[in-house]
């Protein structure tokens, strides 16, 4: 097996502002798995309130890269635990067991949902993600759109800029990104407004002091996603969360992801399958856990202007999975 990596700069379609900064490209590594001619690729975004930065990505790659060429081809949960003894962040980590589900796939000729079979009827759609921008334009943007679930990014708890977005007669959903305060989430709790939005994501900053403050109880549909980075999460956030957002890279790769899965399941959590700004890489790896979600917002390659891959694609919120074999990725 061949280990191989390439930089590239995903130029966003427009300013992407959310409360941690405002973004108009981001930074990611292709890593790419190849045997007999045939390669399985994982994605690997820079993201600096996570503390992820190429340099360190490519230094890491670099020092594992004989180490990964050594292995020979056997399931992914059986290279999964290799990964494991490597002790790489979860960005790495994902992008590895997912470039290698994507190779094991192709060298088999089957897709991921043949080695996982997941019964579903029809699949979610994806919410768009509108950046934080004053109520009216954000408004603009949303009517300009066909996608039917709508993700405002805010900065700050306002009811009557909330009120605005529920008129655009689109499903609304809120991400604070730990912008709000207490008090604020108190009262949105026992506000009726909260009936209305789809659910509040990550409401206050991440830590356990604040998100203890959170009563699942009440009529807020609370989802964590910062605040759940794995397994070992769940008990202590399950009285004071409904959903959980699952991002690949914040947990791992497709292989943890899916025993999250079982496990938020079985303490009746709600799942959303997530993203970073990806590219087709990324978003088609999350794309097929979405038979298990009851909230998608895969967006990512939809706000980049440069996409560097064909795959599974997000269309006004449908969700066409690829049939392919693998994750069913092809680099352009």
């Amino acid at each position: 097996m061949k280990l191989s990596w390439q930089y590239v700069r995903l130029k966003l379609k427009e300013t992407f502002t959310i409360s941690y900064g405002s973004y108009t490209y981001r930074e990611a590594i292709i890593v790419s798995l190849s045997c007999n001619g045939v390669s399985g690729y994982g994605e690997c975004t820079a993201i600096d309130y996570y503390g992820i930065k190429i340099k360190d990505l490519i230094k890491v790659l670099e020092q594992i890269q004989s180490k990964i060429e050594e292995q020979s081809i056997e399931h992914p949960t059986l290279f999964y635990i290799f990964l494991q003894q490597l002790k790489l962040s979860t960005f790495l980590t994902s992008a590895l067991d997912c470039a290698y589900w994507d190779l094991f796939g192709k060298l088999e000729k089957k897709n991921f949902l043949t080695f996982n079979p997941i019964p579903f009827t029809t699949l979610p759609e994806s919410s768009i993600t509108i950046s934080i921008a004053p109520v009216e334009k954000q408004i603009k943007k949303i009517n300009s759109l066909n996608w039917s679930k709508i993700k405002v990014k805010c900065n700050a708890c306002d009811l009557k800029a909330i009120e605005q977005l529920l008129k655009t007669n689109k499903t609304v959903a809120l991400d604070a990104n730990g912008s709000f305060s207490i008090e604020d989430c108190k009262m949105l709790e026992n506000n009726n407004i909260s009936e209305q939005l789809s659910y509040i994501e990550q409401p206050m900053p991440i830590g356990y002091k604040n998100y203890t403050q959170l009563d699942a109880s009440k009529k807020v549909n609370w989802i964590a996603d910062e605040d759940c980075q794995g397994k070992e999460s769940l008990s202590n956030l399950k009285a004071h969360y409904k959903t959980i957002n699952i991002k690949l890279v914040k947990v791992g790769g497709l292989t943890p992801a899916l025993a999250l899965i079982e496990e938020a399941k079985k303490n009746h959590f709600k799942i959303m399958i997530g993203c970073m700004t990806e590219s087709t890489v990324g978003i088609s790896a999350g794309a097929v856990l979405t038979p298990f979600a009851d909230y998608v917002d895969l967006d990512g390659a939809n706000l980049i202007a440069n996409d560097v891959a064909l795959g599974t694609s997000i269309q006004n919120g449908k969700i066409l999975l690829s049939e392919k074999a693998g994750l069913g990725i092809c680099m352009k």
